[in-house]
C-alpha cells in the first residue's frame, strides 16, 4: 500500500505544483484503505442519522463486497446498480461494488418506469441495490421485462446484517484503469448514454480539487445533490484524498442550506444550476457571514450576482467547468479575483488541453466563437455500447463538448451550445427523450421540446404539441398529456409549458426545424399553457 502524506492546507505554491502531478493513489478502494490505516477514527461520512469513520466504512464495505461476491455471485466487471436516495447505504454500496471489482450503475431515485427500464437493460446490470420506497417500481419493471427476469434485487444492508462475512475485501486486482462507473448522461440523440469512468478518473478529480483549493484534513465538505449524480461522488473522492468528513444532506433546500453549512461548520461546498439564485433569493439575516466557508465551487455562477454572493456569505465563489465525460477541464483559482462577475471559466487544468475550433476543426482566434474541445486526463473511456457515438464525440484524442465558447485573456467563456438539450438548473434534459414519451399518448401526433429562458432555472422545458384531428386544444388536454408522461419521466423532465400547433416546419430530411419553430412562435405566438409544478 502506498503511503501518502495528507494535504494539510499547504502553501499555495506547493499546492499548485501538485496540480500537474499524477495522484499517488489512483483507485478509490486504495484511498479508503489508506485513510482507514492512517486515520481510522477520523470521521468520513456524516448523514442525518449518524456518522461513520474511515475504519468503519472500510470494514462495512469490505463485508458487503464479500456478500456481493459470495451470496449474489458478483464477479469483476459485472454491473451493479444503485437506486437509493441520499442515505449512507449509497456510498457504502458504491465502494463495496468497487471493492468487488464490479462496475457501479447509479440510477436517479426520481426515475419512473421508462427511465429505469432503459438504464437496467442498457447497462446489463445483474444486481440492484434499492429500498422499500422503490421496491414496488423495481418489481413492476423487472417482471414486465424478460431481459430483467434474472435481476437480483438487494435491500440496502446495515453493518449488523453483514457480521457473518469476512472483513477482508475480495482478492481481485483493481488498478486506476479499472472501470468504476457507468455514469448515465443524456445525449444529443435523446437516448441516455453511459460514460465509462475509471477509478483514476475519480481519483484525479479528488486530487486536483484538493490541491487547487488547498483543502486538507481540517476541512469539512458538504453536498446536497442526489448521490446518483457525479458531484457527491467526486466530493467523496475529494474527502478520501484529504482525509476529511463529507456531510451529505437529504436534499437541497434553499431555506435551510446555509443553516446546515453553519451548523456542520462546512468549509467547502459545490453548487450548480439554480442553486446560487435560489440561495440569494432567501431573506438576508445577520448570521449570513457567520460560517466557516473557505471556498465555494460552482458551475455557471450568475454573473450579475457573483460579487454579491461573495459579499453576502464572506467566501470566494469560483468557477469549475467539466462534463461527466471529462471530469474537470477549466477552473478559476481562489485568488483569481479578476474573474468575479466576468462569466469567465478560468484556465485549463494542467493535465488538460483546451481549444476553441470552427466546424472544420481549425482553432479560432481570441474573441471568436467556436466549439470547445478538450483533451487529457481525466477523461471517460467512451460511451458504453455506443461505439459510433464515442467516435463522434472523441475524435483524434479530442472530446467535442458541443458547447460554444470564446477564448479571452487566457480564459474561456461559454456563449451557447450545439447540442439539442434543455439545461434546467443542474439537469441536462434531452429533448428527444421527452418527445418520445409525450408521443406515446394516442392523441399526440408529434412533439418538439425546446428550452425557453427562465430566471430561476436558466431554462424551462416547453413542448410544442401537434394533436390528432378532433382533439380539443385546451389546458385540460395539456394536463392530461403531462399526467400520462408523469408515470414515465422524472419530474424535472416534465414540460412546464405546452403550446399546441397545427404542424411543424421541417428540414429537407423531414426533421422538425426547431430554429424555424422558435422563430414562428415569436412572430405568430399561439396560446401557451403554463403548467408550473411546485418549485424545486
Amino acid at each position: 500500500m502506498i503511503q501518502v502524506e495528507p494535504v494539510h492546507a499547504p502553501e499555495r505554491s506547493i499546492a499548485l505544483d501538485r496540480l500537474a502531478v499524477d495522484p499517488p493513489i489512483d483507485t478509490l478502494v486504495d484511498l479508503l484503505v489508506d485513510q482507514a490505516v492512517r486515520s481510522p477514527d477520523r470521521e468520513f461520512l456524516r448523514f442525518a442519522d449518524g456518522s461513520w469513520t474511515f475504519a468503519e466504512v472500510d470494514d462495512w464495505t469490505s463485508r458487503l463486497a464479500r456478500r456481493l461476491a459470495t451470496a449474489d455471485g458478483v464477479r469483476p466487471g459485472d454491473r451493479v446498480a444503485i437506486m437509493l436516495p441520499n442515505v449512507v447505504q449509497w456510498p457504502i454500496a458504491w465502494l463495496a461494488i468497487l471493492k468487488a471489482g464490479a462496475v457501479t450503475v447509479p440510477v436517479n431515485s426520481a426515475y419512473q418506469r421508462a427511465d429505469l427500464e432503459f438504464v437496467l437493460r442498457d447497462s446489463g446490470a445483474r444486481v440492484l441495490f434499492t429500498d422499500a420506497g422503490h421496491a414496488g417500481l423495481v418489481e413492476v419493471v423487472r417482471t414486465a421485462t424478460s431481459e430483467l427476469a434474472d435481476l437480483r434485487v438487494v435491500d440496502a444492508s446495515s453493518p449488523a446484517e453483514l457480521a457473518a462475512y469476512p472483513a477482508e475485501r475480495p482478492a481481485v486486482e483493481i488498478t486506476g484503469a479499472t472501470l468504476a462507473n457507468l455514469q448515465y448522461t443524456s445525449g444529443t440523440t435523446g437516448f441516455p448514454k453511459a460514460c465509462m469512468l475509471t477509478h483514476e478518473y475519480w481519483a484525479r478529480i479528488g486530487w486536483f480539487c484538493a490541491n487547487a483549493n488547498s483543502l486538507g484534513a481540517d476541512d469539512v465538505a458538504l453536498t446536497s445533490q442526489p448521490f446518483s449524480y457525479m458531484d457527491p461522488q467526486w466530493n467523496t473522492a475529494l474527502c478520501l484524498t484529504i482525509g476529511a468528513p463529507l456531510v451529505v444532506l437529504p436534499r437541497f433546500s434553499a431555506s435551510g442550506f446555509m443553516t446546515d453549512v453553519r451548523e456542520h461548520r462546512a468549509t467547502f461546498v459545490y453548487v450548480l444550476g439554480s442553486m446560487p439564485t435560489l440561495l440569494f433569493k432567501q431573506p438576508p439575516t445577520p448570521r449570513d457571514r457567520d460560517n466557516d466557508l473557505r471556498i465555494v465551487l460552482c458551475s455557471a455562477i450568475p454573473v450579475a450576482l457573483h460579487a454579491e454572493l461573495e459579499q453576502r456569505w464572506g467566501a470566494p465563489w469560483r468557477e469549475i467547468f467539466g462534463m461527466t465525460e471529462t471530469g474537470v477541464d477549466l477552473f478559476s483559482l481562489p485568488e483569481s479575483t479578476d474573474d468575479i462577475g466576468s462569466g469567465r471559466l478560468g484556465q485549463p487544468v494542467p493535465t488538460k488541453q483546451v481549444r476553441v475550433v470552427d466546424p472544420q476543426g481549425r482553432e479560432v482566434g481570441d474573441g471568436e466563437s467556436g466549439e470547445l474541445i478538450t483533451s487529457g486526463k481525466p477523461m471517460m473511456l467512451g460511451y458504453w455500447n455506443r461505439p459510433e457515438e464515442t467516435a463522434q464525440t472523441l475524435r483524434d484524442g479530442w472530446l467535442h463538448t458541443g458547447d460554444v465558447a470564446v477564448r479571452e485573456a487566457g480564459s474561456y467563456r461559454l456563449i451557447g451550445r450545439i447540442k439539442d438539450m434543455v439545461r434546467r438548473g443542474g439537469e441536462n434534459i434531452a429533448s428527444a427523450e421527452v418527445e418520445r414519451v409525450l408521443e406515446r399518448d394516442d392523441t399526440v401526433v408529434a412533439t418538439a421540446v425546446v428550452g425557453v429562458p427562465d430566471e430561476l432555472f436558466g431554462e424551462e422545458v416547453k413542448a410544442f404539441v401537434q394533436l390528432a384531428p378532433g382533439v380539443e386544444e385546451s389546458r385540460e388536454t395539456a394536463e392530461r398529456i403531462l399526467n400520462h408522461a408523469r408515470n414515465h419521466l422524472a419530474r424535472f423532465k416534465l414540460p412546464r409549458y405546452v403550446e399546441f400547433v397545427a404542424d411543424f416546419p421541417r428540414t429537407p430530411s423531414e426533421r422538425v426545424s426547431k430554429p424555424a419553430l422558435k422563430a414562428r412562435a415569436i412572430e405568430h405566438p399561439g396560446t401557451t399553457y403554463d403548467l408550473q409544478p411546485p418549485r424545486d
